[in-house]
C-alpha cells in the first residue's frame, strides 16, 4: 500500500526562506547553516497573524497603539481608522477628519504629520494640500474628529502656515507646560534642506547646494544643565565627486541645540548657530569593506542620555546591508573635540561647542566662522571602534528596536529588520554578538512593507503596506518544543516554565548568551530515548513500496542551525534540501532499503529523532497502482528539484 506521504512531492510550496549558502555541496546542510541564517522561519499559517485591509490603497501616514494591544488607530490620508483585531473580519471604522479653518468642499490637505500630545486623546495633526500647511489639535477618538486651534500649539501652528510639509520626513515634538514646539526635516535638493523648528522661535537650516535625505530624527534630553539638551538628526547625502569609484551616497549625523534661536538680525537670523555635522562610518577597516548609504535609524534610550544607542541600517553599492551601533557619547565627542573641515586647529578652538543662552548674543566674528562651515574633520565610529553588528546580502529596508533588561543584567535588544519581499527578521543582539531568532513571512505574496511597530507589552508586531495592516505575534513560544528547543531557541521574549515554553519570566529558564540547553531539567525516559541521546517520535511510519520504485522521505527541517541526517542501521546520509523539509532519495527500492528510516537532527549537541519509517516490499501484484502519470510526474519533478 503506498503512504499518503507520497503526497510530499507535490504540494504547494511555502514561501522559500533567503538562504546564504556558504560554500559546500547543494545537499549538504552541515555547510548551510551559518549563524546569520534565522534559525527557524514562520509562516502565515504557522503563527498568529491577524490583517484588516487599508482603505484607499494608501500606507497609513502614523500607527498609533492603543492602551489594549488589539486596538490600532490609522492616520491616513483624509481618515482616522480604528482596527478592533480582536474582531479582524471587520471593517476599520472610518472617520474623515474635519478640517475646522475651510469647508468640505474647499478643503484638499492631506495628513502628513501625526504626533500624540501630553494630554490623552490629544494630537497635533498637520496637513497639506500643496500650497500651505495647516496644524492643529485633534481628539482622536472622538466620533467626528475635528481639528480645531489649540492655544498651546498656536505658535506651531502660525509659524508652519507657509512651509509644505512632505509626508514621510521625520520629525518630534516636545511639549512644555505653557508651549510646545515641533522639529521636522526637510530633504531634498531645494532651497533650506535641513531640521526647521516650529514653535516661539522659528529656526532653520541655512541655505545649501547639497542633496540630503533624511532617515531619522531624535531628541536627546535629561542633560544638566537642561541648556545642553540637542536634537540629532541623520541622513544620507548625494556625493558631488566626479571620481566614478566614489560613493554615490554618504552618511552623516547632525546636530542642533534646543535652546538655539538663531543669530542676530542681518546675520544668520532664524538660522541654525549651533549646527555641526559628522559622517558616520559603518564597515571594516581591515578588509576595507564600508557602507555608505544610510537606509534607516532605530533609537534605543538609555537611562543615562550618554548611552543611548541609535542603530544604523547601512547599504553598500552591492546591495549588501549592514548594522551599525553608535552612542550619544560618541557624536558628542566628536563635535566637542574634532577639527572643522578646511579650518586651522586655533580657528576650531576659538569657535564655541556648547549650547549657549542666547544664541542671537553671539560676536559677528562668531557668526561668520559659523557661516563659513559645520562639519567636522573626524568621522563617528560605532562604540568602541567596532564593525558591524551584522552584514549580509538581504536588501533590508527599515529597523526597529526592541530593549530590555535581561534578568541576570545582561543587556540586550531584540531588531525587527524587513526585507524586499515582505519578510521579516527578528535578531537578538547582545553585547557581544547576533543571533538570528526566526524570520517571519506574514504574507504569502511579495509585499512592500512601509512601517512597522511593536506594542511592547503583548510583543504584537503591527506591519504596514499599502493595502494591509497586518498583526504579528513576535512572542510565539509554543512553537519552540520541549525545554532544550525552548532554550536553543535563543528568543528574549520566551523561557521554559518547567512544563512549556512560555512567556518569559524572571522564574523561566533562558540561556540568551550561548543557548547551553544543558540547563534543562534531565527527564527520565525509558522507551522514548535512544542510546545517542535523540528523542523519538511517536510513532514509526510504515511505507509499502514496489521493487525497484522511486521515492523520497520527507523529515521537516525546523531548526536551521542543525545538522540532519539519515539513518538506516549503521549507514548515515546528509539530507538532501527542499526549502523546509529535508529529503532522502530511495533510487531503486530493494530488500537493501528494507527496514527502519530515520532522520536526526542535532544542536550544539543536542539530538532528537524528527521521524521515522518503516520501509516494506510491496507485492508484485501492486505494482500497477504506481502506474499512475500523475505519481510518476510528482516523482520526476521531486527528483529534478533535488
Amino acid at each position: 500500500m503506498l503512504h499518503k506521504a507520497l503526497r510530499h512531492c507535490c504540494y504547494a510550496s511555502t514561501p522559500t526562506p533567503l538562504f546564504e549558502f556558504q560554500g559546500g555541496s547543494d545537499d549538504s546542510l552541515t555547510e548551510a547553516h551559518p549563524t546569520h541564517l534565522p534559525r527557524r522561519v514562520f509562516t502565515d499559517k504557522e503563527i498568529a497573524v491577524k490583517r484588516s485591509p487599508v482603505p484607499g490603497n494608501h500606507a497609513p501616514v502614523r500607527t498609533l497603539l492603543r492602551g489594549e494591544p488589539d486596538s490600532v488607530t490609522a492616520a491616513g490620508q483624509t481618515h482616522l481608522y480604528t482596527y478592533d483585531f480582536q474582531q479582524p473580519q471587520k471593517a476599520p471604522v472610518e472617520r474623515r477628519l474635519v478640517w475646522e479653518e475651510c469647508t468640505p468642499e474647499d478643503c484638499g490637505y492631506n495628513i502628513t504629520v501625526v504626533h500624540e500630545r501630553q494630554e490623552p486623546d490629544q494630537a497635533l495633526v498637520c496637513g497639506t494640500d500643496g500650497r500651505e500647511t495647516l496644524c492643529c489639535d485633534v481628539n482622536f477618538t472622538a466620533q467626528s474628529p475635528t481639528c480645531t486651534p489649540s492655544d498651546k500649539l498656536g505658535a506651531i501652528e502660525s509659524g508652519i502656515r507657509s512651509f509644505i510639509v512632505k509626508e514621510g520626513e521625520p520629525s518630534a515634538l516636545v511639549e512644555s507646560a505653557e508651549s510646545a514646539d515641533l522639529y521636522i526635516t526637510n530633504s531634498g535638493s531645494q532651497e533650506y534642506v535641513g531640521i526647521h523648528k516650529f514653535g516661539k522661535n522659528r529656526v532653520g537650516p541655512a541655505s545649501h547646494n547639497k542633496e540630503q535625505h533624511y532617515v531619522g530624527l531624535m531628541l536627546s534630553r535629561g542633560r544638566d544643565p537642561p541648556l545642553q539638551d540637542k536634537v540629532f538628526a541623520f541622513y544620507k547625502e548625494k556625493n558631488r565627486g566626479t571620481d566614478s569609484r566614489d560613493d554615490m551616497w554618504l552618511p552623516y549625523v547632525t546636530r542642533v541645540c534646543m535652546a538655539d534661536i538663531g543669530g542676530r538680525k542681518n546675520n544668520m537670523q532664524l538660522t541654525w548657530t549651533s549646527q555641526m555635522s559628522a559622517r558616520l562610518f559603518c564597515g571594516d577597516p581591515g578588509t576595507r569593506q564600508h557602507f555608505s548609504e544610510l537606509v534607516d535609524v532605530a533609537v534605543v534610550q538609555a537611562d543615562h542620555w550618554q548611552d543611548t544607542r541609535v542603530y544604523g541600517l547601512f547599504r553598500n553599492e552591492w546591495h549588501m546591508t549592514a548594522i551599525c551601533v553608535y552612542t550619544i557619547k560618541d557624536f558628542d565627542n566628536i563635535f566637542a573635540n574634532s577639527a572643522f573641515e578646511g579650518q586651522t586647529s586655533a580657528y576650531s578652538k576659538d569657535r564655541p561647542r556648547e549650547c549657549v543662552e542666547d544664541s542671537r548674543m553671539l560676536s559677528p566674528e562668531t557668526l561668520r566662522k559659523i557661516a563659513e562651515t559645520s562639519e567636522m574633520v573626524e568621522w563617528v565610529h560605532p562604540v568602541n571602534k567596532s564593525g558591524p553588528l551584522l552584514f549580509n546580502h538581504h536588501n533590508y529596508t527599515h529597523i526597529y528596536a526592541d530593549s530590555s533588561q535581561h534578568k541576570r543584567n545582561n543587556p540586550h535588544t531584540v531588531l525587527f529588520l524587513t526585507l524586499n519581499n515582505g519578510a521579516i527578521h527578528k535578531v537578538l543582539q547582545t553585547e557581544s554578538r547576533s543571533f538570528f531568532i526566526a524570520e517571519y513571512h506574514p504574507f504569502n505574496h511579495r509585499a512592500h512593507i512601509s512601517s512597522i511597530i511593536l506594542h511592547p507589552s503583548s510583543r504584537k508586531l503591527y506591519v504596514t503596506t499599502r493595502s494591509e495592516l497586518v498583526q504579528l505575534d513576535v512572542e510565539n513560544c509554543a512553537k519552540y518544543g520541549d525545554c532544550e528547543e525552548c532554550v536553543l531557541a535563543r528568543d528574549p521574549y520566551c523561557g521554559w516554565n518547567l512544563t512549556h515554553c512560555s512567556t518569559a519570566t524572571n522564574d523561566t529558564l533562558q540561556d540568551l548568551t550561548t543557548g547551553n540547553h544543558t540547563i534543562c531539567p534531565v527527564l527520565l525516559q525509558t522507551a522514548s530515548r535512544y542510546s545517542t541521546d535523540a528523542r523519538a517520535p511517536e510513532r514509526v511510519k510504515p511505507i509499502a513500496l514496489p521493487p525497484n520504485s522511486k521515492y523520497f522521505l520527507s523529515c521537516p527541517m525546523l531548526s536551521k542551525h542543525a545538522e540532519y541526517t539519515w539513518r538506516q542501521g549503521k549507514d548515515t546520509t546528509l539530507c538532501r534540501l527542499k526549502e523546509q523539509e529535508c529529503l532522502l532519495l530511495i533510487d531503486s527500492m530493494s530488500p537493501e532499503q528494507v527496514g527502519t528510516h530515520t532522520c536526526e537532527s542535532e544542536e550544539l549537541g543536542f539530538k532528537k529523532v524528527l521521524v521515522q519509517y518503516e520501509l516494506q516490499l510491496e507485492s508484485r501484484a501492486a505494482i500497477g497502482r504506481l502506474s499512475s502519470p500523475l505519481v510518476w510526474v510528482c516523482l520526476v519533478a521531486a527528483l529534478i528539484k533535488s
